[in-house]
């Protein structure tokens, strides 16, 4: 079992480091932030403490259990200055039952093929005149999207080379400290215990999205980089069973690579199949005394709704073992029909 870990995690560097270092920088572009930008929009994490070690480092998170992904600093480099192409012009290279992440905020409709994303995990974006952080973590399936005003400026993120839980983890380019993907924490650094808010983002089908949003903006290949656009690096990953690198817990009812939408709920934790989404069109639950209801519609978009207020709540879509290990007290919520199958 050993043996058999040790040469998964050894897979897991090899991959990362050749998304990384597979062909080298070719232009590079510099941004122009539109002159107004919103306010900050960060929070304070009160349900973790922050500790400082003898060196007088903070963290939420003991930085000896990030784990070093094989690719180096910025060794998956980042997309800092975007181009959009219009729909119709992505349709030359863009399958519509591939994945894409669909943001809809401010008016502004936009896709990120994951064919790209894949091979960035992160896009410093401008939306109208808000600081966008776009991310992807191909490792856990997740896609999260943060205002990225921090003190009331645009603040610029790229990959650490670390991982936590299996999880991409960011850093800003100002202070050094670390972000975790999954939840917009700031984990170790000057700015620990910092929460970016998240903007809403979906994981949808080109082919659903461009039909509900004709009008979208798509990132496009021009990149500044030259990378195997729509050849996927991580192969089978996503199918199988195996976890490259090491997770502080793990539940295996179901599949590890089962895609889950995960949501908090005044403290309390519940996963939802997506699979059960789509197949049921409607779930209605009760978590910590709150009626909720799920539904996903023509173009692919899940929505949480708390039924008391009408309210949405904010969801994440990632594979079952990443939520879990990130929320290891979650309640699973699966069909009355289902039986326990161990893997």
């Amino acid at each position: 079992m050993r043996r058999s870990r040790r040469v998964r995690w050894v897979i897991g560097i090899t991959v990362l480091s050749l998304i990384g270092t597979g062909i080298g920088l070719v232009l590079a572009r510099t941004a122009t932030p539109p002159q107004k930008l919103l306010a900050a929009a960060l929070s304070f994490d009160k349900s973790h403490d922050v500790f400082t070690n003898d060196v007088g480092l903070s963290f939420i998170v003991d930085p000896a259990l990030l784990m070093s992904s094989g690719a180096g600093k910025d060794g998956i480099p980042s997309i800092d200055a975007p181009v959009y192409i219009p729909a119709n012009a992505a349709d030359e290279w863009l399958s519509d039952d591939e994945l894409v992440m669909a943001l809809n905020y401010q008016g502004i409709t936009r896709a990120y093929p994951l064919q790209i994303l894949v091979w960035h995990e992160i896009v410093n974006d401008f939306v109208g005149s808000t600081p966008v952080l776009i991310t992807y973590c191909p490792l856990c399936g997740s896609g999260m999207a943060y205002d990225r005003t921090i003190d009331g400026a645009p603040i610029e993120f790229g990959t650490s080379g670390k991982l936590y839980n299996s999880n991409l983890v960011l850093y800003d380019r100002t202070t050094g400290t670390f972000w975790s993907q999954m939840n917009g924490l700031a984990i170790v650094g000057e700015r620990s215990g910092l929460q970016l808010a998240p903007i809403r983002l979906d994981t949808v089908t080109w082919g659903e999205w461009k039909i509900a949003h004709p009008e979208s903006e798509v990132l496009s290949r021009d990149t500044g980089f030259e990378r195997n656009y729509g050849n996927d690096p991580y192969g089978s990953y996503y199918e199988d069973s195996h976890i490259w690198f090491p997770v502080q817990a793990r539940d295996d009812r179901i599949h590890p690579k089962s895609v889950v939408i995960g949501i908090e709920v005044n403290g309390s934790f519940v996963a939802y199949r997506e699979l059960d989404v789509a197949s049921r069109g409607t779930i209605q639950d009760r978590v910590n005394g709150i009626r909720i209801r799920i539904t996903q519609d023509a173009s692919g978009e899940i929505n949480v709704v708390n039924l008391s207020t009408q309210e949405l709540i904010s969801k994440e879509r990632s594979f079952w073992f990443a939520w879990y290990a990130f929320h290891p007290d979650t309640r699973l919520y699966l069909p009355s029909d289902w039986t326990y199958s161990p893997l």
